[in-house]
């Protein structure tokens, strides 16, 4: 059960509903899941879905890659409506099923491409231990290049973000989708 009222757009301030324009005229084209959240706070909204916007489709890494971190940061958060709205793109951008439902289940993935094997073991060594050590981040330089790595660590950090709006506010998951974490 979410634990903030849904918005109503017609029921938005002046600021907020600047921001949920923006947000719709953007590149998602739609304000959903903590988007919805974050619109109470229309400084925030604004900032992040900014931030948003390119984490999701403006940095050096190909979507694949990036929707493998995205996917990764959901897991370790379980973050359902997450999972739910990244994992299908994943499989479009080319991450093998089998690899996403070990991410799910939290088992260890095999990936074929070293360039997704090194965004897997630097999100995860990341998340799971704040730290990432010198070979994980040797192969993700050598995958990525040092601008690669550096917008990995901002798609994690956005969709850290994302993960925890989701978490503390019980975003519900998208009409119709499995519960892809149950307890």
């Amino acid at each position: 059960m979410p634990r903030l009222p849904d918005i109503d757009p017609a029921s938005l301030t002046t600021e907020q509903r600047r921001v949920y324009d923006a947000i719709l005229a953007g590149p998602r084209g739609v304000v959903q899941g903590p988007l919805r959240v974050w619109v109470n706070s229309p400084g925030l909204a604004d900032t992040a879905q900014a931030l948003g916007a390119f984490c999701r489709y403006g940095t050096s890494l190909p979507a694949r890659l990036s929707e493998l971190a995205i996917v990764t940061t959901g897991a370790h958060w379980k973050a359902g409506f997450e999972w739910a709205v990244h994992a299908p793109i994943a499989v479009a951008s080319g991450i093998d099923p089998e690899a996403l439902e070990a991410i799910r289940t939290g088992r260890d993935p095999h990936f074929e491409r070293p360039d997704e094997r090194a965004v897997y073991r630097f999100a995860s060594e990341l998340l799971r231990n704040r730290h990432v050590s010198d070979e994980t981040y040797r192969a993700a330089i050598e995958s990525l290049g040092q601008l690669g790595v550096v917008d990995l660590v901002g798609v994690l950090g956005y969709y850290g973000l994302i993960s925890m709006t989701i978490k503390a506010f019980e975003v519900p998951l998208p009409e119709g989708a499995p519960e892809p974490f149950p307890v």
